[in-house]
Order: structure tokens, then sequence, then C-alpha cells
């Protein structure tokens, strides 16, 4: 005998043969759930408090104690720990096996039973499961739990759950507590792993037993979750679990004629496991999934799917003020999955932190694809922040809890983290999961081919950054077919809280878009259409295998901007509680996630009055059938269309198309609206839009100012590409740039042929911009005199005013770097003094 038997069981062979209308055997199973109120007080972390004289709701977390604590989810020298305590009865003799689990609880966990310590459990984020049997009493118990009141509870070097952007670390026992009572052999863990090819399912039944060998089948039963329709039951052949024995049973179970899951399809089924002794029911889909690093898709029951979808930090809602019970609330929790669907979403990160379990059910019967991330968070790119064995366990037990969930599509072991520790311990647990998911590391390499990469492109991480400049990113974040497929779940970089005020990563952010005085319904706005622009854009270039924003559920933070600390993100609520989205929002973000969608690919702000314009519009089917109907194009002055052109359009299934109208600019002044719209009979209108202004030629060319097509020299360019030369910084267009080598210092030089009158100075900057530099004029090329001369350059446009001074030659020299690269313009704007 072996630990490890092999059974391919064949339909034909192994079906029972009793009437299906037979009613099922007894559960040989006990679960007492031991949610509800328990009682709660602080304390030291190695000493049982004398008095119990709080009460509190598990799951939950401490702040939700009445009377309430103070200095909650700080570090506080009130206490080392929180206890919880409560009695319970178990009304029937103790069997061979009982197991208490603590499903997650922070930070650190150990067990006392009727006065006996049962042991610790230091994970905070992942089940800890106890042996009870020698304490546990036919009759009244007594259990104590302690937990660690903040996270320096944990030894160092132990995930903890650390966020940058949190101010608050809330201890607790935040998901269920259960106590499970069976015969031996008792049934450890079920894994099931679908095969829809063969539509089968492979079966993988840990057991552990007692004392005495004992000889089992198991049973296996397999019914349509929502029905309850049998759809097969088999027994395996008898085998003898040895005395003592950690033992797994394999069993391959017939699903004929399965119905797939999906998050269109969300189907379920559920399979009863029984030893006669022990009985394990568990919910699962007919589900695969992968990612193909040839095409940087996600490849989903074996076609391509285009992941569209958000985030959600529940870590961080865990401090918002709105909170109250509502991680806790099935309705809740179920309403706001279905309000993720009304966005045309269909997966969703977990991030930096795994919710409760009742999270992971209604992914599975609401339909979502989940990148579940474990919480670690650690930008220090060094050598030992964690023990590679430690994390290999805590994914061990997660992946347990996790496996049979066919949401859960992409095991996440860390966000923009860059440690090795992280790659070790995927390679130690990955072969545990026989659905082989592909796994994220952060910002850490991959460690297989097929595993993901997260990107977070955030282009108004810049406050300088305009939606213009959009135009100058490929789009691709530089995959290539064999790469790693890119997941982009984080851009955007415009959060406001639920108030509509800046938060503190974005207060610079909109003075500069719409200046200090804005309106909330001006920030409201910007935000959803350059949301909804961003979003376009990353999905419109097909290279990503999801496209997911930052953030649906988060904090909200009114007032923040005086603390000193951190920065903070938010959500797109305006009742939290209610589930009321921010209407404009709504509006704007849920077209550019329509499954058939469209870009309009022109993002100047302004454009030439009179000329007439190319405007390309990208139109994209994420489903799998043709979409056939016409692209409208419009130009708007408010409600009014000045212009309007209609093709009709193809859109191959899950490809793209792209197609351009050409039209006039009007010559009036006005804000104006480009929208492309697509137009089909009994389908709703999805839009795409851009705003921008007029401008006539003479302002356009007072703009660019005196430097544009004049010679020019540098002291390198990057690579002496011609891409990146000192002709790129004057030739007037903003999409082009001069980049120096990486070193100091560096220099470009504009000859303006004759002497002029100089007044103003723009650089527009790249990401790349200088710290510390000077402006030098020259009427020779050889004698140069300085003007200006700063050590806190900001990037973005510098505006440099000067008092009028004769020169030919005008040269700006970058003596300290504000990066790591060299030094890079779009544009070296000069003006003559009259011209302010």
């Amino acid at each position: 005998m072996t630990n490890q038997t092999l059974i391919v069981v064949l339909l034909s062979l192994f079906i029972c043969t009793f009437p299906l209308q037979a009613a099922p055997a007894p559960d040989p199973r006990q679960v007492i759930l031991l949610d509800g109120t328990w009682q709660i007080a602080e304390g030291a972390m190695d000493q049982v408090p004398a008095h119990f004289d709080h009460s509190i709701p598990v799951p939950g977390l401490v702040d939700m104690a009445r009377p309430a604590f103070e200095e909650v989810g700080v570090k506080s020298p009130r206490r080392e720990a929180f206890w919880y305590r409560r009695t319970f009865k178990v009304e029937k003799p103790i069997p061979a096996f009982a197991f208490l689990t603590v499903h997650k609880a922070m930070f650190g966990t150990r067990v006392l039973l009727n006065g006996t310590q049962l042991g610790d459990h230091l994970p905070s984020f992942t089940p800890g499961t106890f042996a009870v049997h020698a304490a546990l009493r036919q009759g009244d118990n007594e259990i104590l739990i302690r937990v660690g009141a903040f996270r320096d509870s944990l030894p160092k070097g132990m995930p903890n759950g650390w966020d940058y952007e949190k101010y608050l670390f809330t201890p607790g026992i935040f998901d269920s507590v259960d106590l499970v009572l069976s015969g031996a052999p008792h049934i450890q863990h079920v894994q099931v792993a679908p095969n829809i090819t063969a539509q089968t399912a492979r079966v993988q039944v840990s057991l552990l037993n007692a004392d005495t060998d004992v000889a089992i089948s198991l049973k296996l039963t397999l019914r349509e979750a929502k029905t309850g329709a049998l759809v097969t039951e088999l027994t395996t052949p008898r085998d003898t679990v040895p005395r003592g024995a950690r033992m797994t049973i394999d069993a391959v179970i017939p699903v004929a004629h399965c119905h797939l899951w999906s998050p269109e399809d969300p189907f379920l089924y559920d399979l009863t496991v029984d030893s006669g002794k022990d009985s394990v029911q568990t919910r699962f889909g007919m589900r695969e999934f992968h990612l193909d690093p040839s095409t940087g898709r996600a490849v989903l029951n074996g076609k391509p799917y285009f992941m569209r979808g958000s985030n959600v930090t529940l870590y961080r809602f865990f401090e918002d003020s709105e909170r109250k019970d509502l991680p806790w609330r099935e309705d809740w929790v179920r309403d706001l999955h279905r309000k993720f669907k009304e966005m045309h979403w269909n997966c969703l990160r977990y991030c930096i932190g795994f919710p409760p379990e009742l999270w992971y059910r209604i992914a599975d019967e609401e339909g979502f694809l989940i990148q579940d991330e474990f919480p670690i968070w650690n930008m220090d790119a060094r050598t030992g922040a964690y023990d590679s064995g430690e994390l290999a366990q805590e994914f061990t037990e997660w992946m347990q809890e996790q496996w049979n969930h066919p949401s859960v599509v992409i095991w996440d072991a860390c966000n923009e983290t860059r440690v090795p520790e992280t790659g070790e311990a995927i390679r130690k647990v990955r072969q545990l999961d026989l659905s082989n998911r592909p796994w994220d590391n952060g910002w850490s390499p991959g460690v297989e081919p097929g595993d993901s990469s997260e990107q977070h492109p955030y282009h108004f991480s810049n406050p300088h950054f305009k939606l213009a400049d959009i135009a100058r990113d490929t789009g691709t974040l530089g995959w290539k077919p064999g790469q790693n497929p890119i997941i982009v779940n984080e851009y955007g970089w415009l959060w406001l809280n639920r108030d509509g005020t800046p938060t503190t990563l974005t207060k610079d952010l909109y003075r500069n878009l719409i200046g200090p005085n804005s309106t909330t319904d001006q920030r409201r706005h910007l935000y959803a259409r350059y949301l909804a622009a961003e979003t376009e854009f990353w999905r419109c270039h097909r290279a990503m295998a999801a496209v997911m924003e930052f953030c649906a559920l988060s904090y909200s933070r009114p007032g923040e901007q005086a603390r000193p600390q951190g920065g903070a993100t938010s959500d797109h609520w305006i009742d939290v509680e209610k589930l009321t989205w921010e209407p404009e929002f709504f509006h704007y973000v849920r077209d550019a996630f329509a499954p058939v969608g469209l870009m309009v690919d022109a993002w100047a702000a302004e454009y030439t009055a009179g000329k007439t314009q190319g405007f390309p519009v990208v139109a994209i089917n994420d489903l799998n059938s043709d979409w056939r109907g016409n692209i409208r194009f419009r130009v708007l002055l408010g409600e009014k269309v000045v212009q309007e052109k209609t093709q009709p359009c193809e859109i191959p299934a899950l490809g793209s198309v792209r197609l351009t109208f050409s039209l006039d600019i009007p010559r009036e002044s006005g804000s104006y609206q480009l929208e492309a719209a697509l137009v089909r009979p009994n389908d709703e209108i999805v839009r795409s839009l851009r705003d921008f202004t007029i401008i006539s030629e003479e302002e356009l060319a007072a703009r660019r100012g005196m430097a544009v097509g004049k010679p020019v020299k540098a002291s390198s360019n990057l690579a002496q590409s011609g891409a990146t030369s000192p002709e790129a910084a004057v030739d007037g267009q903003m999409d082009t740039r001069w980049s120096s080598e990486f070193s100091d210092p560096q220099w470009i030089a504009v000859d303006l042929q004759k002497p002029e009158q100089i007044g103003r100075i723009v650089l527009d900057w790249e990401a790349a911009y200088a710290k510390a530099y000077s402006i030098d004029v020259s009427l020779d090329g050889v004698t140069w005199n300085k003007v200006y001369e700063t050590d806190h350059g900001n990037g973005g446009s510098e505006e440099i005013k000067l008092n009028p001074v004769e020169a030919r030659w005008v040269r700006m020299t970058g003596t300290q770097r504000a990066t790591e690269f060299g030094y890079s313009l779009w544009e070296f704007r000069i003006f003559p003094a009259a011209v302010r």
C-alpha cells in the first residue's frame, strides 16, 4: 500500500445502480458554525483577561465592538492583543476527529479550548485549523481566541498586510469560525479539476486516518447546483487507509453533456464526497483558463477571452468611515457584484488581500473571473524581506481554501513587489493546483511563460500630463509574442473622494488640469471622461489580456489632505451603502467597457480652424460572433450637430477594425466634441468622445514660438536615433522628442539664425526632466551668458520669463537629472520679448 492511489473511474463500470430517487444517507459530518456574537477584551499576549465587558460580531473587526475600544487600528500602549470568548454546546458524543477552523483573522491566532492551549496560527489571511479532539467535551465548552492588536504582532518578515496607502490596520476575526466533527478517516481536502474536452472532472481527495486501519470506498455524487438534478453517482474501488496515515485518492468523474461555467453563464455543480464516516460537499464549475504567451490573450474554455474589470481593495475599505458591517452582509456583497456587472465588467482583482469566503461564492454565482492577490506590497527591492518557506505555507493554505472556485483564475503572489522570495514560493507550490492556473508575481519576473505580468501605466501620476499626451504612448507596454501576457490592473491616477474632492495623490493634478477653483461637477466630469478615454486606449490596442481600472471599492477620505503621510485612492460611489454610482462615471466609463466598443483615436486638445482633418476610429469586438452595424461620427457644439458622417462597419468576432472619417474643422470658436458611436437597431448606443477647441493658424504659429524649424545641436542624443534627435525638440510636434544620453551634464542649443529679443522660454519636458539646469544665450555660439538657473525643476511644461535679452543662440544645460534616464524635451520653445 502506498500513500498515493490513482483510480481512473469509468462511468460504465462504477455508476451506482440504486434508484435515482433514493433518499441520501445521513451526513456523517457535523459542522457547528460559531459565527455570531462573542465577548471580547483587550490585554496582554500571554495572559487571558479577567473580565470580558465588550461584545463583538464574528465575523467582523474589532472596531465593531460595543462598547467601543479606543485607539483601534493603530499601535497603542493600551493593549498587545484582543481576546475573543464564547461558549457553545456539542450535543452528540465526540467522534474520532474534531477540527476548529478560523478562516481569517488578523494578526495571528491562538486558540484555547476549555483551558487547554491548542496552538498558534500566525498567518493572518489564510485559514488556521486546530485539532481540538483532546480538549472538546460533549456538552458545554468555552473557547478563547487571541489575535494580535496590530500588524507588528507578527514576526518580522512575515506578511502582515502592509499597505503604503493605509492608515489603520484593524485586527479581528474577519471570516467565519467553524467546528467540524467526523469519523475516521477524515476528509481534509477535496480538489476538483475540470477537463472540458473529455467532459470529466478529476477529483483528488485527501484523507487523514485515526489509530486503526480502515477499508473504504468513496461515493461521489454530482448534482446541478441550481436545480439539484442528479448528474452522476459513482463509487471508487475499496481501499485501505492505514492507521494514522494521510492518503490521497484520485478519481475521474464523468460530467456528460457538461454545462460550461463562464461570466456570461455561471453554471455550477455540487459534488458530495462520502467515505461513510465523513462527508464533504464542494461546489465547482466546468471551466478551464490559461494565458497564451504567443498571443498575450486570456483563454477561457478553449477560446480567446478579453477581460474587462476593476479592483476591490477591501482592506482599505475596512478603514472607511461608512463601512459598518457591509463586507459581511450577503445581500450587500451580492448587490455590489451585480452593480459591477452593470459596468460590463467580467473580472475583478481582489487587490492586496483576500475578502471573506462568501465573496468568492458570490463571484462564482454572479460570474466573475478573479485575480486573487496575496497581501504583499513591498516596493523596496531587496533579498531577505520574506522567508520563501513561510510564504509557501501560506500560499498552500490559500490555494486549498480557493482552488474549487471557478471564479479564481489567477493566483497573484504580490502587488508591485520586487523580491526573489515570492517567485521561490510560487515554484514550491504551483504543482498543488491540478488546474494549473497562471500566477502573477507583481513586478518580479514571471515564473513560467503562461504567467501574467502586472502593469500599472499611471499616465496622470505626472501632474503635468494632459490627455493629449496619451498619443505618444504605443499602447502595448512593450509586449511582444512569447513574453508573459500583460494584465493592466491599475491605471488612471484621477481619484476623487466620494464628495468630489481630490485625494492627496490628485490635488496637484486637478489644479494643473482645470485650475485651483474647480467645482465638484467639473472634477467629476473630467475624471469620468479621462478614465473612459484611457480605458478605450488600453482596450483598443488589443495588447492586454485584461484591462482593470482602479478602483471599484476602496475608502474615501474627505479632508485627508491635511494629513502629512501617505497617499490615497478612492472609488466611484456617492453612496456606498446604497451602492449609488457617481453618475458621470457610470454614464461615460460604462460605454468604455462595452463588449463591442470603440475609440476616437484622436487626442489633440485643439484643431486648426477650417482645416480638413482625418479622424481615425478603432472599433473592437470582444464577442464570439461578428458585429454588423454603423459607426456614426459627429462634431458637436453642445447639443448641436455641426457635422455628421456614417460608415457601415463589420467587426469580426474577437477582432477590431479601423476607419477614418474626414471632416472640416469649424471656423467659429467654441468648445466642441468629437463623437463616434456604434449604432444598430435594438442595441444601446455606445459612444467615444473627445473635447477640443478651435485655434487659428496665426495663433498656432505664435504658440509654437521662434525655434520651430531652426538649426539645433546637442551634446548627445539617445543611441543617435532619429526618434530622439535634437531636431525633434524644434519640429512643432508634441509627439516627438529629443533625449540625451543618461549622464550629466547635457545640453541642447537652438540657432535662431539672427539676433532676436528673447523674453520667454517654455520647456516641454518628457518624464525624464531636469532637476537642475540653466538657460544660456549667445550672439556667436562661442561666448555664452547665463540668464536663468534653477535646482528645483518640476518637469511638465516649465515657463521661464526673462528680462528682454538679445540672443541668436539659446541653450538649455542640464546639470542634474531628476530620473535615472537622460534629459528629454518634447519641445524647446522660444518667444520674443513682445509676446508674453
